[in-house]
């Protein structure tokens, strides 16, 4: 009898974390540095499947169906499936993403010709890289002021013959400009025009949307990928059923995602706007963290253990 109960114990045990896994939270683990200085590679995180409501499992058998659905909001760390995953129609089997959402449904992102954003910068938070470039005569320097603002990590990206290239957030640019009286020599890597400065509508359900040359492959992809619509761009204007429009109402909400580290492509400059469907839910805190590729008793980052999203938890 007693080795019944402990059977049914377990059964119950392992039933229960599944039900756990599957409708209420999820471990995942930070396989890249795309999120730096927020999630760490190596970063084990719990994801709140209720976040923006709880999306049922199996979509394959019950399609897409979610409960208690709420949006996204503008900064909030998001996992999602892959959306442009075409060899998995079936949603929820698709590869995992990890970005910070930072343009919502009906908002406009300003972006440049390479979809980088701009004026929304902001709401990717103070961790948010970007690459800036130094003289090389100054190479000593800048290692000295690393080792000494502990700035660990921050290997070079790039050189030339007369610069080095680094990557900087908003808060370590503040650091070096707190420790530096002259900062005029780092300098971001590429200027802005204003010219190649582009508006972009992020699609709301039920919205229509104005469509420009600068934006024409974009929503061409979105229609293609997310709405089901025979669509293409000719000579940069878009075309729907073999014919042109200069408007489009969507069915979906959409977002769009940045990896904190403007060097890694894996976001929205590299997939496109992520639908509503494809959300999984928030990341709400770090249980563990390991550096990779160190042994089973180092490299271990105990400050980050059970940290939570917020700003003091450098989310």
């Amino acid at each position: 009898m007693k080795g019944k109960k402990w059977i049914i114990v377990l059964a119950g045990a392992v039933v229960t974390v599944l039900l756990l896994r599957g409708f209420v939270f999820t471990s995942y683990i930070i396989p890249s540095s795309g999120m730096e200085n927020s999630l760490y590679q190596g970063d084990r995180i719990i994801v709140n499947k209720w976040s923006y409501g709880l999306r049922l499992p199996c979509m394959s058998l019950l399609s897409y169906h979610r409960w208690n659905s709420r949006p996204v909001k503008s900064g909030d760390i998001v996992v999602f499936n892959n959306p442009v995953s075409l060899s998995q129609p079936v949603i929820d089997r698709r590869q995992t993403f990890i970005s910070r959402c930072i343009a919502t449904p009906g908002e406009e992102i300003i972006l440049d010709s390479l979809y980088n954003p701009t004026a929304s910068i902001e709401k990717a938070g103070p961790d948010r890289k970007q690459l800036y470039s130094y003289p090389k005569e100054k190479g000593r320097t800048m290692d000295s002021l690393l080792q000494v603002l502990a700035l660990t990590g921050n290997e070079l990206m790039g050189k030339n013959e007369h610069e080095y290239v680094r990557s900087f957030s908003r808060y370590e640019m503040y650091l070096l400009e707190q420790a530096i009286t002259n900062i005029s020599w780092i300098l971001p890597l590429q200027s802005i025009s204003e010219e190649n400065l582009k508006t972009i509508t992020i699609p709301a359900q039920g919205k229509t949307v104005k469509i420009h040359p600068w934006s024409a492959m974009l929503y061409c992809n979105t229609l293609v990928l997310h709405e089901d619509i025979r669509a293409e761009v000719k000579n940069d204007s878009l075309y729907i059923n073999g014919k042109p429009v200069t408007e489009y109402t969507f069915t979906k909400d959409y977002y769009w995602m940045a990896s904190n580290n403007s060097i890694n492509l894996a976001d929205s400059r590299l997939f496109g706007l992520v639908p509503h469907d494809h959300i999984i839910g928030r990341a709400t805190f770090v249980w563990f963290s390991k550096e990779p590729h160190t042994g089973l008793f180092d490299g271990y980052r105990w400050n980050r253990f059970f940290r939570r999203q917020g700003a003091a938890a450098g989310f």
